[in-house]
């Protein structure tokens, strides 16, 4: 039995992902990753290595080494089972994972998770840590408890399908009759919450409070592509599971000539990211 296995793992801030890459024709074959959440790094870890290695039928022999990341993987300072461990930097396994997801050689990558990362990512090169936001699922979670009662992002993704955002946002049509800005539609955001009204309900509350956060990332995602002379922006993390992420970023997408892209799997971008150094022998 030959240990061939690369395991990835990222331990996250509020839950842990793994993933896996097995030898296959030649090349290597990405095993489906999963999540789990616990209430520490450790359990977590853990946790989720029982599980990934059970539902794959994967002995410890065939384990060749875990490459580890996330800014819980300081908690891992010994092998897992007497398998080794090798500690990942997060920026890199943001940007390998993007670049992989994507098929891009060079691209903007965003990891959007608690807060947001944003990583300028060039194959074969090293990946330059651009800065990032504290604006991110956190920030949706906090203020969607103050504002709503509410601490799942599920939740108040669901309730915002209803939501109206003329009722929260101050839009450029709403401040001029002119074409102030050329080629920008009138609907363009002047403001956030500039035009909360009265009759604003939850569902409207809720929508403004995802498109805030998803036009603030957005945002610096562009000025950041527009330095680098890209147009491309790979969006990964767990924030990319919220039901209105897609059609917010191809709104900004639209209206700022850039491509905002979300690969499949693309919550998982860094975890993978991760066991791509092994593979790569890094």
């Amino acid at each position: 039995m030959s240990n061939n296995y690369i395991i990835g793992i990222d331990v996250g801030g509020s839950a842990t992902k793994i993933c896996g890459f097995r030898p296959s024709d030649g090349g290597w074959e990405l095993i489906e990753p999963m999540h789990v959440r616990a209430t520490d790094p450790i359990t977590s870890v853990y946790g989720a290595f029982g599980k990934f290695t059970n539902s794959n039928s994967i002995s410890l022999g065939e384990i060749a080494e875990v490459r580890v990341t996330g800014v819980g993987s300081t908690y891992i300072d010994k092998p897992l089972y007497s398998i080794p461990c090798v500690h990942v930097e997060e920026f890199r396994s943001t940007g390998l994972g993007g670049l992989y997801l994507s098929g891009l050689s060079r691209a903007i990558v965003a990891s959007m998770g608690t807060g947001t990362a944003l990583i300028y990512a060039v194959a074969g090169r090293e990946m330059e840590y651009l800065g990032g936001t504290g604006i991110g699922g956190g920030t949706l979670n906090g203020l969607s408890r103050l504002l709503l009662g509410m601490s799942s992002v599920s939740h108040v993704a669901d309730l915002a399908e209803t939501g109206d955002l003329s009722k929260i946002d101050l839009r450029i049509k709403d401040i001029t009759k002119k074409d102030i800005i050329p080629d920008m539609p009138d609907y363009m955001t002047a403001a956030n919450f500039g035009k909360i009204s009265d009759l604003a309900d939850k569902p409207d509350i809720a929508l403004g409070l995802i498109n805030m956060i998803f036009e603030t990332i957005g945002m610096m995602c562009i000025f950041a592509a527009r330095s680098h002379d890209t147009k491309d922006i790979v969006l990964t993390g767990n924030m990319t599971n919220v039901t209105q992420c897609r059609s917010i970023f191809t709104n900004l997408s639209d209206m700022f000539k850039v491509n905002f892209i979300i690969p499949e799997k693309a919550q998982f971008g860094p975890v993978i990211g991760a066991a791509l150094t092994g593979v790569n022998g890094e």
